[in-house]
């Protein structure tokens, strides 16, 4: 249940305190090859993703594409990329899920700072609370 939840990107803006919008789903689950897009908290500013793998119900892990921070019609953003995995495991009844977001970008190239306060971990649990939160108001199966 928690994978399904957290690998929808359609879930995201309902959680993660970064994400104000996410388009171009266009079938769900969503396969290996993939992409779709999501705006930070300003909605000005869209990172396009790829996903990458896709291991149910172990491992998730995406990629962007193209420019950080582009505008919606493409232009603008900077160079650099950013890779995020999700891993699941469940050492008991419950499922643990970490996150693990990786930033590369080049020197003459700097990212925005509010992109930092966004991806600041000191957050992490804010966004953790919020999936369980989610997950809390669904009703039973059976």
């Amino acid at each position: 249940m928690v994978y399904d939840f957290v690998t929808n990107p359609a879930n995201w803006t309902k959680t993660y305190p970064g994400s104000n919008y996410v388009g171009n789903l266009d079938d769900l689950p969503l396969k290996v090859g993939d992409t779709w897009e999501e705006a930070g908290a300003d909605g000005g500013q869209i990172y396009t993703w790829h996903l990458a793998m896709a291991t149910r119900p172990k491992l998730w892990m995406f990629t962007s594409v193209g420019r950080l921070g582009h505008d919606r019609d493409g232009n603008g953003g900077v160079e650099g990329r950013i890779t995020v995995q999700y891993h699941f495991t469940q050492p008991g009844p419950d499922t643990l899920f970490t996150r693990t977001m990786t930033i590369e970008a080049y020197r003459d190239s700097p990212l925005p700072d509010r992109l930092f306060r966004v991806v600041n971990p000191a957050y992490i649990d804010r966004y953790h609370d919020a999936i369980a939160r989610e997950l809390a108001a669904v009703p039973a199966v059976g």
